[in-house]
Parts: structure tokens; C-alpha cells; sequence
């Protein structure tokens, strides 16, 4: 009875085992956020929102545009997320796009940006912009450099929450969504 019960205990543990290899083989995934990613959104934007390289942003406002996000995640957590906001009938801008330090420059923060493109034109949008202090990234993926007057007034809503505003140093860029065959 004793080695049965052993034997049981140990296949328990190589079974539990197994189960946590699996999980921390898992390879990334992309999806769009659900309520139980709010936090861990809100910790990648401050990263960057306390080095002053993105609006910080309140976990109510996380929960009040989470069908706009979409993120990625592995075995550890969450390694990136970007949103997708409609602000106006032909107009969305790409935002809160962060990927963790250690998992830059393997293709999520490209993936992430395709999921908020894709997401963009299926519901309509014609053009997409993105409000930025790193315009290579989106130049190398098609996005062209405009001046921000060009945006319509309505996306600076946000900008006098900004510790730069009114001195913006971000770079305006487009991306037409018709002519890249979405």
C-alpha cells in the first residue's frame, strides 16, 4: 500500500512538473487585452510614462479603452501592448504601444502595431496616425512624417495631461491604410 501510495505521489509530481515546463515553454502569444491585463498594461505605459517617453496613463482609463488593446504575453507575463482608438469616422491612432526592455527587437512591437492596422481597417478607418518620439520604428513599417497642425484638433484632447505640453517634441506620422492594400 505504502509503494503504491509513493508511486501515485510521485506521478503526481512528474505530472505537475511537466505542466509547469509546458507553461514555461509557452511561446507568445498575441490577443486582444482582457480585464485581468489592465494592471500589468498600466506597469509596461509607466515604464516608459516615467522616463518621459509616453503619457502615463490612469488604470480607469486602462479599463475604459481595454477593447482597444491588444497585447502580447508569455509564460512570465505580459512583454508588450498597443491600442487601436478610433477618433474620428476616418481617422485612428496607434497608442500605448510598449514592449518591455527585454524583449525589444524580436518583432512583437511590429506585430502589435500589424494587430492595431488590421483592427483599424476592418472596422472602416482609412488612415492611421501615431503621435511618437521614435518615428523610425513606424518609418520602417510605412508611416509617413506630417506636421501635427495636420491632425485634427480633436486628438489633443490628451496632450494637457502630457509633462511636455506644451513643448511637444513628439513626431506626427500617417499611415494610409488604402493605399497599403488593407
Amino acid at each position: 500500500m505504502r509503494v503504491r501510495q509513493r508511486v501515485g505521489a510521485q506521478l503526481e509530481i512528474a505530472g505537475a512538473l511537466a505542466a509547469v515546463l509546458e507553461w514555461s515553454a509557452m511561446e507568445p502569444t498575441l490577443r486582444r487585452a482582457r480585464t485581468g491585463d489592465a494592471v500589468e498594461i498600466q506597469r509596461l505605459i509607466k515604464a516608459y510614462a516615467d522616463r518621459g517617453q509616453m503619457l502615463a496613463r490612469s488604470l480607469s482609463e486602462i479599463y475604459d479603452n481595454l477593447r482597444d488593446f491588444f497585447v502580447v504575453e508569455d509564460a512570465a507575463g505580459l512583454l508588450g501592448c498597443a491600442a487601436c482608438h478610433v477618433t474620428w469616422e476616418d481617422l485612428a491612432e496607434v497608442k500605448c504601444m510598449a514592449v518591455r526592455a527585454d524583449r525589444q527587437g524580436q518583432g512583437w512591437g511590429r506585430k502589435l502595431l500589424e494587430a492595431c492596422i488590421e483592427d483599424a481597417a476592418s472596422i472602416g478607418v482609412n488612415r492611421a496616425f501615431v503621435l511618437t518620439y521614435v518615428p523610425e520604428f513606424f518609418e520602417r513599417r510605412g508611416f509617413q512624417r506630417i506636421e501635427k497642425s495636420d491632425l485634427p484638433q480633436k486628438i489633443w484632447s490628451e496632450c494637457v495631461r502630457c509633462v511636455h505640453f506644451p513643448d511637444c517634441g513628439e513626431i506626427a506620422l500617417t499611415f494610409d491604410l488604402q493605399d497599403a492594400g488593407q
